[in-house]
């Protein structure tokens, strides 16, 4: 928090020479404040994140590897989940600044999620009537998944009205609860999965909870606008239908690739190298979403604002600048985890300096992808981001059966189809943003 409070305090001083300088410094420190804003909400995801590495780290060194090996097979599944939940409706939301449609998109993607969530809760009933998953688990995945999808609508909604500053105190508070509840569980409970899914659930509940708190007003306009009616809906769901047709499968396709190496950990007969990719696996998650978090608010409300030729000349140069800041930071990441693995050669964590090094290569493209593929919601042919991913989602699968089982070579060659499918998403942001027409208005069949 210095840092963030040091930025703050240095604009006192404006206030003493000119009033005007200072009142428009703050203003920047306001939702939609631009640079200032994403510098503070960039200062919040760092402190969050180191938060959050601490207290898996230290878990880490309590609970036995194969309780991460579940949790990363579980928390992965939430994930997956949690993107087809408003059926990426919620992408409507960048595509320009008028607010009826935000409050059209808003509620269609609020009765998604609700009807989404309610299939899942039906689905988690019946799966622990019959046995085969404990009522327990069940209700903590939907608890989950819930806290999960609410985040999502809420941080979008506050991301197209440029609200930084509550995106990135929510972020702040599940990095501060989630650690704390899963050592306060683990403590005097002991290891397990349990203590791990219930301090998920908890933390992505709170962080929701604070998030709908922060714009509560806004959720309030946005849902009483207009009155409710299914004609409206039925219309928004049309008018829009290449998101769950287009920007969905591309989702769900960028994410299944994003945890393809988690389906090869059943082919190892080695389960401490199982447990060493699963804990990497997870600690890279870290960077990856810091990045994410970081970008994906800054890029898509910048390019909200612009349309047309001016829109097309700054997603090409956000692209180059994203490239340059991804591949900087992992490469700082693979050096670290390459100095830290001589100082765990004594105990079962020894080797994973490696498995990190080779597996930066992997979340690099993942990272960039994240927003790239965010910026090509705005493409007037949402279908190449699609197709990208489809067939790097083949790739993956045909590497990995290949090899056959798990191995640090086949960990090579998915960073290496990882990095290709990045730069096929460059290409298309680089030179196809904006299709035949004016960038970011899609045909009328296919409006999002």
């Amino acid at each position: 928090m210095a840092a963030h409070v040091t930025f703050e305090r240095a604009l006192a001083p404006l206030s003493a020479v000119r009033p005007e300088l200072a009142q428009n410094a703050l203003r920047s420190l306001r939702p939609g404040g631009g640079g200032a804003a994403g510098l503070l909400l960039a200062l919040r995801y760092i402190q969050a994140r180191f938060l959050s590495v601490w207290g898996l780290l230290i878990a880490a060194l309590l609970c036995p590897p194969q309780i991460f090996a579940d949790f990363a097979i579980y928390s992965a599944l939430a994930n997956f989940l949690s993107i087809a939940a408003l059926l990426r409706f919620e992408a409507v939301f960048f595509q320009n600044s008028d607010p009826d449609r935000l409050a059209r998109a808003f509620r269609l993607s609020l009765v998604a999620g609700c009807g989404f969530l309610g299939l899942v809760a039906l689905a988690a009933f019946v799966s622990s009537s019959l046995g085969l998953v404990l009522a327990g688990y069940a209700a903590l995945f939907v608890l989950s998944l819930a806290g999960r999808a609410a985040i999502r609508l809420a941080t979008a909604e506050a991301t197209a009205e440029g609200d930084f500053r509550a995106i990135g105190n929510a972020g702040l508070v599940q990095a501060v609860i989630q650690p704390s509840a899963m050592l306060a569980l683990i403590l005097p409970f002991g290891a397990s999965s349990l203590a791990l899914f219930a301090a998920d659930a908890l933390g992505h509940a709170v962080s929701a909870s604070y998030l709908g708190w922060r714009r509560r007003f806004a959720f309030q306009q946005l849902a009483l606008r207009a009155d409710w009616s299914l004609r409206e809906l039925r219309r928004s769901a049309r008018q829009w239908s290449a998101a769950p047709r287009f920007l969905l499968p591309s989702a769900l396709l960028s994410f299944g690739f994003s945890v393809a190496p988690l389906f090869a950990l059943p082919f190892t007969s080695d389960p401490v190298f199982a447990a060493h990719v699963a804990l990497a696996m997870r600690l890279l998650d870290v960077p990856t979403q810091m990045f994410g978090s970081v970008t994906l608010p800054l890029v898509m409300s910048s390019l909200r604002s612009r349309q047309g030729p001016v829109r097309r000349r700054w997603a090409r140069i956000l692209t180059a600048g994203l490239v340059v800041v991804a591949f900087g930071l992992f490469a700082g990441v693979a050096g670290f985890a390459l100095l830290l693995d001589p100082w765990l050669e004594e105990t079962q964590w020894h080797g994973i300096g490696t498995v990190l090094a080779i597996l930066t290569l992997f979340y690099a493209g993942i990272a960039l992808v994240s927003p790239l593929n965010e910026i090509g919601t705005l493409s007037r042919d949402p279908q190449h981001p699609m197709v990208t991913n489809a067939v790097a989602a083949v790739a993956m699968i045909a590497i990995i059966v290949w090899f056959g089982r798990l191995s640090l070579p086949m960990l090579c060659a998915v960073g290496g189809v990882s990095l290709l499918r990045m730069t096929a998403h460059a290409c298309l942001t680089w030179t196809g943003f904006g299709g035949r027409g004016a960038a970011g208005t899609l045909p009328q069949a296919s409006r999002v």
